[in-house]
């Protein structure tokens, strides 16, 4: 038999069989999921970092400001209670996934910002959220300052902007007065029109005169007090005074949609 031939087999079977075996895949970030984040001030904060094929790593919550450990795993490591880990593992035909969900309780305003999802390889795998915390804002339509003819209507709309739930009430005030309905001038209501995420109130004056004319505010429970200035003037007046941008200036809001569905306690443990 052949010496050479005795020697070289082995390798070349060695060779045969590693050439067989299958490497197994680097861990990977679903980069689909969201990583822009809006949060309402004082509700729960969900960050979801999908990662495929993780293995023996594990995912970490690191806040960028201070390079602060939060989560490892299904650990925690701060003192803030609001922070907690929340873990959900599938396994798919083709692949196997999982998420890790840093859960922000009671969100504020100081939690804006930064934060990064890593995965334990080497070098460290990183895939960066940004969170951003807004407040209840209300904001009247059309102002600073309204110019009215007399003999016509008022018509103030008040928009509520970032409200996980409708406001308990909104009164409006004339001169930081509480508006009367049932007041001898007449001619006074209100239509408040509730939506999903934002909410609408309309005060409408029939009749305006200059009487009429002062600052109006609409006040409602969860949000900022906001003003206009009206001015209730005369026809000639009117033309004499009124500034263009306050005659055809633009009454618009921007419309921004939350999701509001997953709103559990952080004590839950996720799971398929």
């Amino acid at each position: 038999m052949d010496r050479h031939a005795i020697q070289t087999r082995p390798r070349q079977q060695l060779l045969d069989h590693s050439s067989g075996l299958k490497s197994k895949p680097e861990p990977a970030f679903d980069f689909s999921q969201n990583n822009n984040v809006t949060a309402l001030i004082g509700k729960t904060a969900y960050l979801t970092c999908r990662v495929r094929n993780l293995g023996d790593k594990t995912v970490s919550w690191v806040r960028h400001r201070d390079i602060h450990i939060l989560t490892a795993g299904a650990y925690t490591y701060t003192s803030d209670q609001r922070f907690q880990a929340l873990h959900r593992q599938n396994t798919g035909h083709n692949s196997e996934w999982s998420e890790w969900t840093l859960c922000i309780k009671w969100a504020q305003e100081r939690d804006q910002g930064i934060y990064e999802c890593q995965i334990s390889t080497i070098p460290i795998k990183s895939y960066q959220f940004h969170l951003n915390v807004v407040v209840p804002t209300a904001t009247i339509l059309g102002g600073p300052e309204l110019y009215v003819g007399a003999g016509s209507t008022i018509n103030l709309t008040c928009a509520i902007h970032f409200s996980s739930e409708p406001p308990a009430y909104i009164f409006w005030y004339y001169n930081e007065n509480v508006l009367s309905y049932d007041s001898p001038r007449g001619g006074v209501s209100v239509i408040t029109e509730k939506g999903g995420d934002v909410t609408t109130s309309w005060l409408l004056i029939q009749t305006a005169q200059p009487s009429d004319s002062g600052e109006y505010s609409c006040k409602p429970s969860n949000a900022n007090t906001a003003s206009i200035r009206v001015h209730v003037l005369n026809g000639e007046s009117l033309l004499l005074r009124v500034p263009a941008s306050s005659v055809f200036s633009p009454m618009f809001y921007e419309r921004r949609e939350y999701d509001t569905s997953r709103e559990v306690t952080c004590t839950e443990q996720i799971l398929a």
